[in-house]
């Protein structure tokens, strides 16, 4: 099948490793090979994970929130997708779909082979670019590394929002950055599916987010799973205080802040909070995200583009939305109070960059380091 083959692997990791080759048609490819033995390998590690699961649950309170069990079955599901190359390609095809359907033009998937498809080989289309880390070869050939980022986010939530299906394994290694700018997605062996009522609570959680509802947003909660199906809602918001103005962490004690943490996990633990499945790839996307910021765009106002991607859902797709879950992002304005607050700053903060957020952060950690030694606040 082929005329090149390499034997110096591109890529590898713990399932498979990537090479390049040529088809006999002169197509240049790369090829996705199994390791031999690896699912073999897998299912008894899951073996081990899921006896030993259970017996964090009763052993450390906030593991409960973590909920052990569904994320080694969360790992276990994606797992074995992942060795079956099939359910890869399918997934690259669908997003590649979202993608299109959205009329996502900044984004790209490589096209796999639709004959060299097999449960441990992937031939797909070979593309090129600037690896995800090399922010400063992007910056000297003119790239605009804060719309790349843009564009990612976006097209993220557009995924998730509007279609259910997004990319569930975003790192550095799955992404890099075309010379014209466009992203290039690689690695579908992990891809979040949210079910038709998953997908619209997700929306109203993502909407109830940028308009500072916060009764939406505990609602969309209960219907992901994250609470209790028979939670009161308005019960919810007064025990954990989620309609108090939002609060700067940075001019609490450690103490306060340590006594506010437990507070917040054992009123969750008493409404039967856990994580769900798909918020875990979820917030594991959004963590990836949040740290490319830094390299990508640590100066741009953040306020400010929460704000330009609200406007930006609100103009193209406000009418679906209005439609889904009656509420109309084109007749409300933006409120970021929600968003201040998941950020631990005042309500009068205007503007905060990335590198203001680290700052902060490393306030934080001094903080919590001298409670934890005894010495004294500074000054």
């Amino acid at each position: 099948m082929f005329a090149e083959f390499s034997t110096e692997p591109l890529a590898a990791a713990s399932i498979a490793q990537v090479h390049r080759a040529v088809l006999r048609s002169g197509e240049e490819v790369v090829v996705k090979v199994q390791r031999p033995e690896v699912a073999t390998l897998v299912r008894n590690d899951l073996a081990v994970m899921s006896y030993l699961a259970p017996f964090l649950v009763g052993r450390i309170p906030i593991a409960v929130l973590a909920n052990p069990p569904a994320l080694i079955e969360l790992f276990a599901e994606t797992i074995v997708e992942e060795l079956d190359f099939r359910l890869e390609a399918e997934n690259m095809l669908d997003i590649a779909g979202v993608l299109a359907a959205s009329d996502q033009q900044a984004i790209i998937v490589p096209r796999p082979h639709p004959r060299l498809v097999t449960p441990r080989m992937l031939v797909m289309e070979r593309l090129e670019g600037f690896a995800w880390d090399d922010v400063d070869g992007m910056k000297a050939a003119g790239i605009k590394t804060e719309e790349v980022l843009r564009a990612g986010v976006v097209s993220f939530l557009e995924g998730a929002m509007l279609y259910g299906v997004f990319h569930g394994d975003l790192h550095g290694g799955n992404l890099f950055v075309q010379a014209d700018g466009r992203v290039a997605l690689l690695d579908f062996g992990i891809t979040g599916r949210l079910t038709e009522p998953r997908r619209v609570a997700f929306m109203r959680l993502v909407m109830g987010g940028t308009l500072n509802d916060v009764r939406a947003q505990v609602q969309a909660l209960r219907d992901l799973g994250a609470l209790d199906a028979d939670a009161d809602i308005e019960q919810v918001v007064i025990d954990l205080g989620l309609d108090a103005p939002p609060q700067d962490v940075v001019e609490m004690s450690a103490e306060e802040l340590t006594a506010q943490l437990r507070d917040l996990t054992k009123q969750l633990l008493a409404y039967g909070a856990k994580m769900p499945k798909e918020l875990m790839l979820f917030v594991k996307d959004i963590l990836f995200l949040d740290g490319a910021v830094a390299t990508f765009a640590p100066d741009v106002d953040l306020l400010g583009e929460v704000a330009g991607i609200a406007t930006y859902f609100a103009s193209r797709h406000g009418g679906r939305i209005a439609s889904e879950i009656g509420i109309d992002p084109r007749a409300q304005e933006v409120d970021l109070d929600s968003v201040r607050s998941s950020l631990g700053v005042s309500s009068d903060t205007e503007r905060l960059s990335y590198r203001e957020i680290q700052d902060r952060r490393s306030t934080l950690r001094q903080k919590f380091e001298r409670e934890r030694t005894g010495r004294p606040e500074p000054g």
